[in-house]
């Protein structure tokens, strides 16, 4: 009879708890959608759009491309010293001159003549030690300006994949929260009817809810994630608008090149040594363009100069009419030797040799942090292959415990408790084989990125394939 009386004054605060918290839920899952949503035009992004998008609107890579033009016309400049120079000189084109010279013991003379005197001079250097250094330099410099492009191209198109996966994977967690938070809602429905029914309990109702509470901040949490997701990748691409990509995460392709493989090649096609190698080479030719100093400098020049003139200079009874020209031709082979500095470019040879051999540790060095790279990733990759496999199992496991533990509870042998957890390592499972193929992906990505190698789009089914067979990595 007591507890007949008791039930009544228990529900009623219990039922205007939880219609509260649903009220508060629902206004917070409202404002939550109204700031996510999108207001801007559509845009569909395939995965294989992102390197042309990438390329074309990076403003970064455009930077870099007009630093490998600026370094080619460099180059030209430096190039077009084998070729002779031209110069062309006027002093006064033309020139007019009037004066008046008097004298007590000479005869006045006047000057009113207009003049001009251009003068033509070429130069070829027939001997000039420092421009092989300096050509060779600058083709260093181009390379590398060539290299540098090429390499923060490859490292914006990983970055941008990695953050297409990622937004991808956004995608597979809201789905994965959404099913968590069907789970706890009917989970919450059973503990009340069983409480209503007078079977259950007030504190399994109160613990229901409190997962739902959780489940939906969850759901939230992710839901922004994935819009910061979203404006990343589209803050890379320099796009504007709502961005729509596939929501289907799977596998990108497979990897069937052999570790020993990876490291040979990536070595081998490291744009990076190769720009050590080119500083190394700069720095040399730096050192033997301060010993071609020493060196003779050797170069034929002609020089033509002329003079026109009318009118007279200098004469007692000035003539307008007169009138005169000459010219000069000088061709000559000259020579200049700078024999002694006090030992500066001696110095400074010594000095950039010096700079040289320190290209070398730094060369062993990248190839050591290259070759770490590439196990790592290689290794990474074969262990979120078994990571996918994993999780396919565990998920399946988890279905059929929590299938068992609704069983369960429903005939009154187990408790709620059961159930949330069983609900919870499902979760848990699920979120592991999105995080497993994300990361199988990224790592995709960046041995694609180190190897300068191709990821297949073909499994390798000569080894432990079977049909249907959920051990192979095929079959995902």
């Amino acid at each position: 009879m007591f507890r007949k009386l008791l039930k009544p004054i228990l529900v009623f605060p219990l039922c205007l708890y939880i219609n509260s918290q649903e009220a508060l839920l629902s206004e917070t899952k409202n404002n939550i959608e109204e700031i996510l949503k999108e207001k801007d035009t559509q845009i569909f992004l395939n995965y294989s759009d992102i390197g042309n998008i990438t390329l074309k609107n990076n403003q970064e890579l455009k930077a870099l491309e007009n630093l490998v033009t600026s370094s080619s016309f460099n180059l030209s400049s430096k190039i077009a010293k084998r070729f002779p120079t031209f110069d062309l000189q006027a002093n006064g084109l033309p020139k007019y001159v009037a004066g008046k010279n008097s004298n007590s013991k000479s005869t006045t003379t006047k000057t009113s003549q207009f003049s001009a005197n251009p003068s033509f001079n070429i130069k070829l250097d027939l001997i000039d030690p420092l421009r092989v250094s300096e050509i060779k330099i600058a083709s260093d410099n181009y390379a590398i300006a060539k290299n540098n492009y090429e390499i923060k191209k490859k490292d914006l198109l990983q970055e941008a994949k990695s953050r297409y996966h990622k937004l991808q994977k956004s995608y597979k967690d809201i789905k994965n929260k959404k099913l968590t938070l069907d789970l706890s809602i009917t989970s919450l429905k059973d503990a009340q009817s069983k409480f209503n029914a007078g079977i259950g309990t007030k504190f399994e109702v109160l613990e229901a809810d409190a997962q739902l509470s959780r489940d939906r901040q969850s759901l939230n949490e992710t839901k922004i994630q994935h819009r910061i997701n979203k404006i990343s990748l589209k803050e890379i691409l320099n796009i504007k608008g709502d961005l729509i990509i596939n929501q289907n995460q799977k596998l990108i392709g497979f990897w069937k090149h052999k570790l020993n493989k990876n490291i040979n090649e990536g070595l081998v096609n490291s744009l990076s040594l190769k720009n050590i190698n080119l500083k190394k080479s700069i720095k040399q030719n730096q050192a033997n363009s301060y010993l071609n100093a020493y060196k003779p400098n050797i170069y034929i020049s002609n020089s033509f100069s002329s003079s026109f003139s009318r009118g007279d200079s200098l004469a007692i009874q000035i003539d307008p009419d007169k009138s005169g020209s000459s010219y000069t031709n000088t061709i000559s082979l000259n020579f200049g030797w700078n024999i002694f500095d006090g030992g500066q470019n001696k110095n400074l040879y010594k000095s950039s040799k010096a700079d040289a051999r320190s290209e070398d540790y730094s060369y062993k060095n990248l190839e050591n942090i290259l070759k770490t790279n590439i196990n790592k990733a290689y290794l990474n990759l074969k262990l979120n292959e078994e990571k996918i496999l994993s999780s396919l199992k565990e998920i399946s496991s988890t279905k059929e415990s929590l299938r068992l533990a609704r069983l369960r509870y429903d005939i009154g042998i187990s408790t709620l408790k059961d159930v949330l957890i069983r609900q919870k390592e499902l979760s848990n499972a699920n979120s592991n084989n999105i995080n497993a193929i994300y990361n199988y992906n990224l790592n995709l990505d960046e041995l694609e990125r180190l190897t300068f190698l191709e990821v297949s789009n073909i499994c390798d089914d000569s080894v432990n394939f079977k049909k249907n067979d959920i051990q192979s990595i095929c079959n995902i």
